[in-house]
């Protein structure tokens, strides 16, 4: 089953921000989830309830599944120094 993959509002323009190379790179990797929303190399993080990380080079995103809604809720895009700050 094919999962949707949906940007929050502060997720897409953090994702609209990254330069064409970074986007393209990231798009592929988040495109992805939709058939495999936890593949090898996926972590939990840690003191979050229901969050993920993927990795894509220096950049990563962080997302929510909801698997009753198969639903995938990307919450957070950015460089790997910034991404796990919270505001």
């Amino acid at each position: 089953m094919a999962y949707n993959v949906v940007f929050t509002k502060a997720a897409k323009r953090q994702f609209d921000r990254l330069s064409r190379s970074v986007k393209l790179q990231l798009s592929d990797a988040i495109e992805a989830l939709s058939d495999d929303p936890r593949p090898a190399g996926v972590v939990k993080l840690p003191g979050e309830d229901r969050l993920y990380r993927i990795r894509s080079g220096d950049y990563r995103a962080i997302y929510q599944i909801q698997d009753q809604r198969l639903l995938i809720l990307v919450v957070k895009v950015g460089h790997r120094s910034k991404v796990y700050r919270k505001r």
